[in-house]
């Protein structure tokens, strides 16, 4: 396609300071981002993370035509795994992901997301524990399959719908400029979140691994979020990306046209087609802080949950008393299991049997037979818990028993 592959194809890095529609929506993220999680104790926020993970990793899967049953994920962070091999290979992908994930909600990306040796270390973490089978990739063009190696940069040609990425032995030298151009430590914090969309598509437009390069992105971006302290556990892009797929992808390869006009910037690729990108992408980002906002106040959550449990007593799945309970460990945290009698009103031996039950069903979890108690987030409470957080279908199974 080019006589010539050099960095300077990937320019313009970002669009240019003082585009006010950019800044604003920055902006804007910043402020909502930091509001909401400050209302949530932090064992709770820690155990919704978990939830959230499973989220991000169901719609970044979604994106890339993997539908991993939200129950199937679940399962898989249990060790159960399904006997339909299709089935068990997708938990094991899903698996694989929330576990990068979580390394980087723990911070233990500490350098720049941007650099080759992060990239990679994202790649080989996610890929190394999945099948061979979800290892393989086929040219369509030549009907050949490749293995794909993880963490290692592609050695091969390869061609993405109309788009052709840089041949291989130029790899290196595109990340090297990715690098240089979106890890300056001179950019405002403004300047840092407009660059995350920019540089998600510049990688994808370098396409640096045979396989996996969507998820790496997506990756690379929680990781950046979080080191500018908006990003966090309780929140992803995915999902908004996810529900809006068409739109992301066809924006995605808008931005990968070259200039068109004089007035179209003065790089090798659409100035207009990346500002397009960014601006739809942190629309995203703010719309899935304001739904994450929304869903997790506490009032109208508290709401839900007693809602849910009466529902799941008239069932006879719960005992009367559980919201008693949810209610404590949602606004304290946590709570030693003798405190369920005082938290009741019950006798000891009827406030067991509620704790029990609340156990049994995984609302409440404990590190052990005889610790203390917090709130659980399973699947099966997912659609009356937080509307809208999964497909509806995909969740509608009765309160295991």
């Amino acid at each position: 396609m080019y006589k010539e592959w050099t960095p300077h194809l990937i320019t313009p890095v970002l669009p240019p300071e003082g585009m006010v529609v950019l800044e604003d929506l920055a902006f804007d993220l910043t402020a909502r981002a930091s509001e909401f999680a400050s209302k949530l104790h932090p064992v709770v926020r820690d155990s919704l993370g978990d939830l959230v993970r499973s989220m991000n990793c169901y719609y970044s899967n979604l994106i890339e035509g993997h539908n991993t049953h939200p129950i199937d994920i679940e399962r898989a962070l249990k060790g159960d795994y399904s006997q339909d091999q299709k089935k068990r290979q997708l938990q094991l992908e899903a698996k694989a992901h929330i576990h990068v994930q979580e390394k980087i909600d723990r911070g233990e990306v500490a350098e720049s997301p941007y650099r080759r040796e992060a990239l990679c270390d994202m790649h080989q973490q996610f890929l190394s524990a999945l099948p061979l089978e979800l290892l393989t990739v086929r040219n369509p063009e030549t009907g050949e399959t490749r293995q794909v190696s993880p963490g290692e940069l592609r050695k091969q040609y390869v061609r993405v719908g109309a788009h052709i990425p840089p041949p291989a032995e130029k790899v290196e030298e595109f990340l090297c400029f990715f690098e240089e151009s979106y890890h300056d430590q001179s950019f405002s914090k403004m300047r840092q979140i407009i660059a995350i969309p920019a540089a998600h598509h510049r990688l994808l437009w370098i396409h640096p691994f045979l396989d996996g390069n969507g998820r790496v992105a997506r990756l690379m971006d929680h990781a950046a979020f979080r080191q500018l302290a908006i990003g966090s556990s309780l929140w992803t892009p995915s999902r908004g990306l996810a529900r809006r797929s068409g739109e992301y992808k066809e924006l995605l390869m808008n931005a990968d046209q070259q200039r068109q006009s004089d007035l179209d910037g003065r790089g090798n690729l659409s100035l207009q087609a990346l500002v397009e990108f960014c601006e739809f992408y942190l629309t995203v980002c703010l719309d899935q802080v304001d739904y994450m906002q929304k869903i997790l106040d506490p009032p109208q959550l508290l709401s839900r949950m007693e809602r849910y449990s009466k529902e799941a007593i008239e069932r006879g799945e719960l005992r009367p008393g559980s919201f008693e309970l949810l209610r404590y460990a949602f606004l304290h945290g946590d709570f030693e299991r003798g405190k369920a009698a005082e938290i009741t009103g019950y006798r000891d031996r009827q406030s067991r049997s509620v704790l029990s039950s609340l156990l049994k069903a995984e609302l409440l979890v404990s590190d052990s037979p005889k610790g203390r108690v917090r709130l659980g987030f399973p699947i099966q409470a997912a659609s009356e818990w937080f509307p809208q957080l999964f497909p509806l279908e995909e969740v509608q199974t009765p309160l295991r028993r």
